[in-house]
């Protein structure tokens, strides 16, 4: 069994639906399929639901009776049959009255993650009604039945691959498994969101717990390419990567997929294929736990980077020092992209700034602080363990004309990054992409 997961934009109008029907009906095979709120639903949910926070229901009426009208526009486009008409928009009413029913009540966070999980609901419905109504033997399955955190507010794996697994044994025979992405119980049984990754974390959640041959994640994107297309002339699709090459692209920049999603997946060994609804017959981009040796896979960019540089000469043979530093970052929630040191400094990279002028003003009694604001990350991934020679000279000499302020290595086998200011980012991707990928004539 496969695990298939269709974005926003895939399921974003009735034509959409009816080829995302098409795509996953047509080998014949046994799947599991992951679905979005249609493209722009969860926006206006958010709106209705900041309506409700502010105290103006009559505002969260107006949108909800606008989202209706619009929700009314695409059922006759979906379906031919009157039958399944009026059951669609039976059940869409239900949820919109649903909706309206949180006028005259105090408006709490938790009733926005309730507003908000009616977007996947409504799409997953609508497609399971299409699918019956063209012949196949399709199947809902409620996210909210099995997909639960835990009270850390994590994935509960155990829970969600027992209560998946009984709720497929417990309806056998059916083609197409549709459920939806995003949305959960909290450990309280309350209404929750996986919040990162969303809904490519649901497909690699149920793919771990099923032990599918595949999750495949389509989108309007052809793959992950060695190097960002718009920036960049003659980018080719990577056709595979390792589990942690793709962790480290995505978390540098390259947006397809969010770096945690696929983790259920990889310690489960279940590969991970990305595909294009618009090229539906391309390879696309395979991710698994092989590792092509010595090989550079992709570059990628991660911008509005602020660099930290801390001088001191207290840190000369000093214990403690650093850990004073990292205290001072742990105490204002700021993660650190990079970080390289000498004898009497240390430089590092954040990417959240909200308390950087609170943050440099404590760091000023360790030493002196200097601050490089709108720099640029480019990693270069691949197999660049440490004992492969010619690699990491390659990627540097590439940049031989372009002021790097910060180069980290060591802290991973497959990834090297300099830091550049966002002004030489095109021209320092342009080279790697010269340097890295072009065949010599």
């Amino acid at each position: 069994m496969k695990v298939y997961k269709f974005g926003g934009t895939s399921v974003g109008t009735p034509d959409r639906m009816k080829e995302v029907c098409r795509l996953i009906t047509e080998d014949r095979e046994q799947k599991v399929v992951v679905l979005s709120a249609m493209s722009g639903t969860t926006n206006s949910l958010v709106e209705i639901a900041d309506y409700f926070r502010k105290g103006n229901p009559e505002g969260a009426s107006n949108m909800v009776n606008a989202l209706r009208r619009q929700y009314h526009q695409h059922v006759p486009q979906l379906h031919d049959t009157e039958e399944m008409r009026e059951k669609t928009i039976k059940m869409l009413d239900d949820i919109f009255l649903q909706l309206h029913d949180f006028r005259g009540r105090e408006f709490s966070d938790a009733d926005e993650k309730v507003i908000l999980s009616k977007g996947e609901i409504m799409s997953t419905n609508m497609v399971t009604n299409y699918l019956k109504e063209i012949g196949v033997k399709a199947c809902l399955l409620p996210a909210l039945e099995y997909m639960r955190l835990d009270y850390n507010g994590e994935p509960d794996v155990a829970f969600i691959r027992e209560r998946l697994n009984d709720l497929l044994e417990s309806n056998p025979g059916y083609d197409i498994y549709i459920t939806q992405g995003f949305i959960c119980r909290n450990a309280d049984g309350a209404i929750d969101n996986l919040q990162r990754g969303g809904s490519d974390y649901t497909a690699s959640l149920i793919g771990a717990a099923i032990r599918a041959d595949e999750i495949q994640i389509w989108t309007d994107i052809d793959g992950m390419h060695n190097n960002d297309p718009r920036f960049v002339e003659g980018t080719t699709p990577v056709r595979q990567l390792n589990f942690e090459e793709a962790a480290e692209l995505a978390y540098f920049g390259a947006k397809i997929l969010h770096p945690t999603c696929v983790q259920p997946a990889r310690y489960a060994g279940v590969p991970v294929r990305l595909k294009n609804t618009m090229e539906p017959s391309a390879p696309g981009t395979l991710i698994n736990n092989d590792l092509q040796e010595g090989c550079i896979k992709a570059v990628a960019a991660k911008d509005n980077i602020t660099s930290i540089k801390i001088v001191s000469s207290r840190m000369f043979l000093a214990s403690g020092f650093m850990c004073k530093v990292f205290n001072v970052f742990d105490k204002y929630k700021t993660s650190i992209d990079m970080i390289t040191t000498s004898e009497v400094g240390v430089s590092l990279s954040i990417d959240n700034t909200s308390h950087l002028a609170t943050i440099v003003d404590e760091l000023k009694e360790l030493g002196t602080v200097l601050v490089d604001e709108k720099m640029c990350i480019i990693c270069v991934v691949g197999d660049l363990r440490w004992s492969n020679k010619g690699f990491k000279s390659l990627a540097t000499a590439a940049l031989r004309d372009i002021p790097v302020r910060m180069i980290s290595y060591g802290g991973s086998d497959h990834n090297i990054s300099f830091l550049v200011s966002m002004s030489d980012k095109k021209r320092a991707l342009q080279a790697l992409q010269t340097q890295l990928f072009s065949k010599p004539s």
